[in-house]
């Protein structure tokens, strides 16, 4: 097959930081093709058969976005680069890498449906982002993956996750056992998301030195998180006046997302939910942005939608 040419200009791109001390990430992607890479400059000429060429074209804007989302080019995150456009999990065209939210151990997280591309728009424009839909949109994994990229850049300096704990009372004080033991089972989700977008160790030493802390709704109050980005998961299940209290815990260079599901509160009857009153008093307000999803993008088993469109048949047929 014929040799070609192809040139990547970089642009205002770190390239001691891209290619690494002693070019150690120029070598480990030579070292896994045939084609000639040379970097000259700002430019990279890549030279040999197409696909390969090609190949290496979608590498190099990879290691460009990492470089540029996280602040450093690891050799760790040259080869999982690698790897993932190996598995065909590449980005491939700069019109693309605008929907990429964060690179993890496994894979890339990134907008997949237009609700999600519309998430991802608000929640970078807006202090505050309210994310309102169905289970399985992707509304508490993406907002995570915000939190995480974040943090990784330097944006802000810690991560808070809140979670009503509807079902134990909110105090808690109920239920055998220690702190942990009651809360676990609540917060559980919001650990499997973190687990999935860092290694465990680092996950283990943010716990335990409060860089990332997961804890109940009620134990915001009296707090100012400065520099922070903190989540409110399963909002509907939060008062009105927890609601309030939480979104007045913002302090100066933070970012709140706030999710949940209006069609599944699980309030004690008569006791209003504080999502549906937040929904309708703080729209309009600048800094405050909105997403609502639906059953279109909804990203889990292919049966999710069909289950979703099941019970809401159902619930109307019952009205």
């Amino acid at each position: 097959m014929t040799a070609i040419e192809k040139r990547l200009t970089l642009v205002n791109v770190d390239m001691l930081s891209l290619l690494g001390i002693n070019d150690q990430n120029l070598k480990l992607v030579e070292d896994r093709f045939n084609s000639t890479i040379i970097v000259r400059g700002e430019e990279v000429i890549i030279r040999g058969v197409p696909e390969e060429t090609e190949f290496i074209d979608s590498v190099f804007k990879e290691m460009v976005y990492v470089l540029n989302t996280n602040g450093t080019l690891k050799t760790s995150d040259v080869e999982t680069i690698l790897e993932l456009t190996a598995q065909g999990k590449e980005i491939i065209g700069d019109e693309e890498f605008d929907s990429i939210i964060l690179y993890t151990k496994n894979d890339v997280i990134k907008a997949r449906t237009p609700g999600q591309t519309r998430y991802l728009q608000a929640a970078g424009k807006n202090d505050i982002c309210f994310a309102i839909g169905p289970a399985g949109t992707g509304k508490t994994y993406l907002a995570v993956a915000f939190a995480v990229s974040a943090l990784k850049r330097g944006i802000v300096n810690k991560i808070v996750l809140a979670r009503p704990a509807v079902e134990a009372g909110e105090s808690l004080g109920f239920l055998p056992g220690d702190f942990r033991e009651k809360i676990d089972p609540y917060l559980r989700p919001l650990y499997d998301s973190l687990d999935d977008m860092m290694p465990s160790e680092k996950l283990k030493s943010y716990i335990e030195k409060r860089v990332i802390e997961i804890v109940p709704l009620a134990y915001m109050r009296g707090r100012t998180l400065n520099n922070a980005f903190v989540i409110l998961d399963e909002a509907q299940n939060a008062t009105d006046l927890q609601m309030k209290m939480f979104l007045t815990r913002l302090g100066a260079n933070s970012k709140a997302i706030i999710t949940g599901d209006i069609t599944q509160i699980d309030l004690p009857a008569k006791t209003a939910s504080g999502l549906v009153q937040a929904k309708n008093i703080l729209q309009g307000i600048q800094g405050v942005g909105f997403v609502y999803f639906d059953k279109s993008d909804v990203v889990r088993h292919r049966l999710v939608k069909d289950i979703i469109d099941a019970y809401e048949k159902f619930n109307k047929e019952k009205e």
